[in-house]
């Protein structure tokens, strides 16, 4: 399959035929659901329940507060899918062969101001759930969501965006791992103890693989695009390395807490996930065509949400 085949393909199977364009063509709601990426969304939901499951074996969990955590991470999340979609294609970073799925604003599917206008509603979302959050637990919750929206907007957009400088990576592991998953305990149990720092570690190294595995696939059309990542700064084959040791250290992790005596073994139930990251790990090492490293793309956001899941699990069987 060509270049052009993977996105240019997808961008025509999603404008259909006829004369009517894609607005008369495409439902908006559909639309809206490619410009949200909700394969994307694991990494937001995924940290919110590791943090409520620490929180409900503490007996600390707070039903509204959870929900509000949950909603303000999959709308900061939406806001920043949206935020990238235009910038990206205001700075002429989406071309015709990328290999990644289509994005709606350079694929001319959806007005630049209308992408804009959805990325301000998607955020407002999340400041009202955010606003509730530090009604309960303290004005704090008001500087960490600023900042995470910042942090989303300023990925590819603003003056100088980080993402094309290196440190989209560094930003996801702080923003949904750390950020999230201690967050999300926080606004329940208003405490700061090591184990909510500890188990946000591995959804923060699984929430960047998932963007390694973006920016490897993406690494030859970043680079004629002046996008600098880490994949692009790295080569592949350092990249490559870089995905085994976020795999490698996010198995790690739970039994280093098991060690300690933070949590009971049970903490080690997300190991039972090691044969999906296996197996994502044989494609990463051997595959370079668009097709398989999108495939590696889902999978690896799959392995967050069972790794998360096993984690809670293992976190309130302890």
């Amino acid at each position: 399959m060509s270049r052009r085949s993977g996105a240019g393909g997808a961008r025509e199977q999603i404008r259909g035929s006829g004369a009517g364009g894609a607005r008369e063509q495409i439902p908006s709601p559909r639309l809206w659901l490619v410009a949200a990426r909700p394969r994307t969304l694991p990494a937001a939901v995924a940290p919110v329940l590791v943090g409520t499951a620490l929180a409900l074996s503490q007996d600390e969990f707070r039903p509204l507060a959870f929900v509000a955590a949950l909603i303000g991470s999959v709308f900061i999340q939406i806001g920043t899918n949206l935020s990238n979609d235009y910038s990206d294609a205001r700075r002429g970073a989406d071309t015709e062969d990328r290999l990644g799925p289509v994005r709606v604003t350079a694929g001319g599917l959806m007005p630049p101001r209308r992408v804009l206008t959805g990325t301000y509603v998607a955020f407002g979302v999340a400041v009202a759930a955010g606003l509730y959050l530090m009604s309960v637990a303290g004005w704090e919750l008001l500087l960490v969501g600023v900042a995470s929206i910042a942090a989303g907007v300023l990925y590819t957009g603003g003056p100088r965006p980080y993402g094309y400088e290196g440190l989209g990576e560094l930003f996801v592991f702080l923003f949904f791992g750390v950020v999230a998953v201690v967050g999300s305990y926080y606004v329940q149990a208003e405490r700061l103890p090591w184990e909510a720092f500890a188990v946000s570690v591995p959804v923060g190294l699984l929430a960047s693989a998932v963007l390694v595995v973006n920016n490897l696939r993406d690494v030859d059309t970043d680079r004629r695009a002046g996008k600098n990542t880490l994949a692009v700064r790295m080569g592949r084959e350092r990249t490559r390395s870089l995905f085994l040791f976020m795999l490698s250290a996010a198995y790690v992790v739970p039994a280093a807490i098991a060690l300690a005596g933070g949590l009971s073994p049970w903490v080690l139930l997300p190991l039972v996930s090691a044969p999906l990251a296996a197996r994502l790990w044989q494609t990463i090492r051997s595959r370079t065509d668009g097709p398989s490293l999108n495939g590696a793309l889902a999978g690896t956001g799959t392995l967050l949400g069972v790794f998360s899941l096993l984690m809670s699990a293992g976190i309130l069987l302890s």
